[in-house]
């Protein structure tokens, strides 16, 4: 029986950590209750989540080894970033009635015992779902570590790994909003005709269908590749390394190639750091946040005129999140996904 001031909130639960890849059986719906009351004192939120995001780091997180990323807690809800409502505020920076993105849980209500995690939403003229992607941390994880890591000039040649992903698909874009010559890589044709027909790059190719991944870089960039926004690792890093100019730059953004084999990639090229003098550096979108209002300037203009453009997959309700994860994590290898992956938990 639910205490006065308590609503019913539905929850998906992880159930325990997971060899390879997690199934739908490994998370359940179940439904507690919540007090939509901050706790005396305290400086928490209570939220109405409305999205929810799907995103690969996740995977990381369902297993108990140490990881930059911190493991779920089995039996648990699951966690990680959403667009939600401000109901209740104990924080002064916040009201009620605001619109927040940040972490929160995989559940209807939530109590944000971290307000710091969420950043109030000032532009509410766009799709809100868009702050689960291109202008949440997917946006922000693109802007870091083209902009900022790679620094990117006109003219440059710029390629792109996984490039219709959510961040991808926001990397291959800057670039061409700075004059570049952009190239990008899916594993289907549906996602390499995405890219060069709505999103703007200049080719895109098939990686599963080049027998030969080097001559396959030759032909898209005979001149070489100054920029590589790398979400692969593996053979692709490899054949990359062959084919950079000199003082060209890597942006470490991901690598799903090692997210989940039971023997790694190795990479053999790497003396082609030092005779082309190239920079590689890894990067975490954390330490790039206070840069937050500068990206914003930089992108709204752009997709309220519609020069920027962004693909979503929306799943619709609670109850169809575990699917969309597994769907997200299968489809890292299987090429199957296409667009952002999300969840609109439904309710306002």
């Amino acid at each position: 029986m639910m205490m006065s001031g308590e609503v019913s909130n539905k929850q998906i639960i992880f159930k325990d950590y997971v060899t390879g890849f997690p199934k739908e059986s490994d998370m359940f719906l179940t439904t507690s209750s919540i007090s939509l009351k901050v706790p005396e004192g305290s400086n928490a939120l209570v939220v109405k989540n409305l999205y929810l995001s799907c995103d690969s780091y996740m995977l990381r997180m369902m297993k108990p080894s140490p990881s930059y990323v911190p493991s779920y807690v089995p039996g648990s809800p699951l966690r990680g970033y959403g667009v939600a409502r401000v109901l209740e505020s104990g924080h002064p920076d916040f009201k009620r009635g605001d619109l927040v993105w940040g972490v929160t849980g995989w559940e209807e209500y939530s109590l944000i015992d971290t307000p710091d995690t969420q950043i109030r939403i000032e532009h509410a003229d766009v799709p809100l779902s868009y702050y689960t992607g291109i202008l949440g941390m997917p946006g922000m994880t693109a802007y870091a570590g083209f902009m900022e890591v790679c620094s990117p000039k006109k003219g440059e040649y710029v390629f792109v790994s996984a490039a219709s992903g959510a961040v991808g698909q926001v990397v291959g874009q800057l670039a061409k909003l700075l004059g570049c010559y952009v190239v990008g890589s899916g594993g289907s044709k549906e996602k390499v005709e995405l890219l060069k027909s709505k999103l703007g790059f200049e080719e895109a190719f098939n990686y599963k269908e080049e027998q030969d991944l080097d001559a396959a870089l030759k032909r898209y960039f005979p001149e070489g590749i100054d920029i590589y926004f790398e979400n692969v690792g593996g053979k692709m890093l490899d054949a990359v390394m062959l084919n950079m100019r000199q003082h060209g730059r890597i942006a470490l953004c991901g690598m799903i190639s090692h997210y989940n084999p039971v023997q790694p990639e190795g990479i053999h090229n790497l003396m082609a750091l030092i005779a082309k003098g190239i920079r590689m550096q890894g990067f975490m979108v954390y330490d790039y946040f206070d840069k937050y209002p500068k990206y914003l300037d930089l992108i709204l203009p752009h997709i309220r005129d519609g020069k920027v453009a962004y693909v979503e997959d929306i799943a619709e309700g609670l109850e169809n999140a575990p699917a969309a994860l597994v769907s997200l994590f299968s489809g890292l290898f299987s090429g199957s996904n296409l667009g952002k992956p999300l969840i609109a938990v439904g309710g306002d």
